[in-house]
Parts: C-alpha cells; sequence; structure tokens
C-alpha cells in the first residue's frame, strides 16, 4: 500500500481538499502503510502545502488532466467526490473506493447513488468531516467489486435491432428503433444502479 489519490472532479470541492491534506489525515494515511497522496483539486480555492513532515504522506497536486485513468490505475485507494463518472470508473479499475458527498448540493443525488453502492458493498462513503474515521475503519478486501458490464452484447443487439427487416424499411422505422434500443439501455442502467 503506497499510494492514495484524491479527486474531486472539474468543480470545486474545498471541504474535501482540506480533509484530505490536513496533517492530521496525511499522518493517518502513513500509520496505515501510505507514503504518496495525490489530490486532483479541481477550481478550488483551496491549494494544499506539498511537503512532508516525518510520519505523514508525501503530497503533489494538479488542478486538471486530460484523464484520470492513469492516476486512478496506479492508486491503491481512490478517494473520490460522489461524481458517477469518477465513481464508475474507479470501480471499472477495480480499485478501493471511499466516495465523499458533498452536502452542499442541491438535490442531492450523489448521496443516493453513494448509498446504494455503499448498500450493495462496492464503496464506503461518508460526507468530508467524517473521511478520516471512514478511512481509519477502511478494509480494501470487504468491498466487493462491481461487476464488468458486456458493451459488446449491447452492440450486437443495437446493430441487429436497427437492422431487422421490415414491411416498414423507412429511415424513420429505423431511427424509432435506435431510439427504443438506447431508451430501453438507458432505463436498464438506471434500474441497475437503483436495485
Amino acid at each position: 500500500m503506497t499510494t492514495v489519490f484524491v479527486t474531486v472532479g472539474t468543480t470545486s470541492f474545498n471541504e474535501l481538499v482540506e480533509a484530505a491534506s490536513s496533517k492530521s489525515f496525511r499522518g493517518l494515511l502513513y500509520a496505515k502503510g501510505y507514503r504518496k497522496l495525490i489530490l486532483q483539486i479541481g477550481r478550488g480555492e483551496l491549494t494544499p502545502q506539498e511537503d512532508a513532515s516525518s510520519g505523514e504522506v508525501a503530497l503533489s497536486y494538479y488542478r486538471y488532466k486530460d484523464t484520470l485513468a492513469d492516476d486512478i490505475r496506479q492508486a491503491d485507494l481512490v478517494i473520490s467526490h460522489a461524481g458517477a463518472g469518477c465513481i464508475l470508473e474507479t470501480l471499472d479499475a477495480e480499485k478501493p473506493l471511499v466516495v465523499v458527498v458533498n452536502e452542499t448540493l442541491m438535490g442531492n443525488h450523489q448521496l443516493e447513488l453513494a448509498r446504494q453502492l455503499h448498500r450493495d458493498g462496492h464503496i464506503q462513503y461518508c460526507v468530508p468531516r467524517d473521511l478520516s474515521a471512514v478511512v481509519d475503519a477502511l478494509d480494501p478486501a470487504s468491498l466487493r467489486l462491481l461487476p464488468h458490464g458486456q458493451p459488446r452484447l449491447f452492440g450486437e443487439w443495437l446493430t441487429k435491432t436497427a437492422n431487422e427487416p421490415s414491411d416498414y424499411q423507412s429511415g424513420v422505422v429505423k431511427v424509432r428503433r435506435v431510439l427504443f434500443a438506447v431508451i430501453v439501455a438507458i432505463v436498464a442502467l438506471l434500474l441497475y444502479a437503483f436495485r
């Protein structure tokens, strides 16, 4: 266990940056065997101090990259805001994940997603003030892997649906079939996510 990656996405989430870069949290990470902390801080106003005292992890940060895939893949633990894209990318990479919910968002759909994934055993989640306690209690081996999707099968089904012969071989019918297939796929994803 060496690297922790923290991401806030493209927005500002100063509370998460502050909690993750605090001396006490860095000391906790060090005590748990981590040695490197990388923060992606987005457009937040808070910029962490890049240093490492004895008994803390080394910290570095950046605002944005074209992709977070390399940082996620190289991390031993990911701490992320509750955006669906970051969550799914991390789970797809089979990395232990702690999701930190931004309580200041209106109509907090992020909390609903985090709760469901937690109920299903895929993640731990918290709010910024509880980050230390959740990471301290975290047993990465207890988290269940999210089953991988099979996009090839959906693509084959979509192609078949769009190209099936019919008495109405007009472009309008094909467009309707494709739209129907896309709607079915979206409903299936929503049902899976909130089962």
